[in-house]
């Protein structure tokens, strides 16, 4: 075993530093997209005991009437991609088409989508356990011109 040079030494040390450094102040003034040195705040909170618990999903319709679900399988985005660009998909609806797309490019033979929507599905929550009921909310809406 050989023991490291002082210039080694002093190398990790000051990596070992700056890591520490960066640990610090992204916890204390850093957010979740500064991962691995950011809080990581979504998993510190928790939902009051009888507050509904959110469950979104991407779904679409298709030219015959069929609601098709646009999950990762169907489009190749993922849930969180989603679910992280709600508000710009709010502001603008038309960004959907994206995930029309995806789909299309998918699944070449299946009939065109002329709506994507954007739903979350509130499971009812009574002192910290489902109650097994929900409610569906559409919070964005894009439909293929006409």
């Amino acid at each position: 075993m050989e023991n490291l040079t002082t210039l080694g030494r002093a190398t990790r040390l000051g990596a070992t530093a700056v890591g520490l450094v960066l640990l610090v102040g992204g916890t204390f003034w850093g957010s979740d997209d500064d991962f691995p040195f950011g809080p990581f705040r979504m998993y510190a909170t928790s939902n009051p005991p009888d507050a509904p618990a959110p469950d979104t999903r991407v779904e679409g319709v298709n030219s015959s009437g069929a609601v098709i679900d646009l999950g990762q399988d169907a489009t190749g985005i993922r849930r969180a991609e989603i679910e992280g660009q709600q508000a710009r998909y709010a502001a603008d609806p038309t960004l959907l088409t994206e995930v029309a797309d995806a789909y299309a490019e998918r699944h070449p033979d299946a009939a065109a989508l002329v709506e994507v929507r954007i739903v979350i599905r509130w499971h009812g929550i009574r002192a910290g356990r489902p109650t097994g009921q929900h409610t569906d909310q559409t919070v964005v809406r894009w439909q293929a011109p006409r």
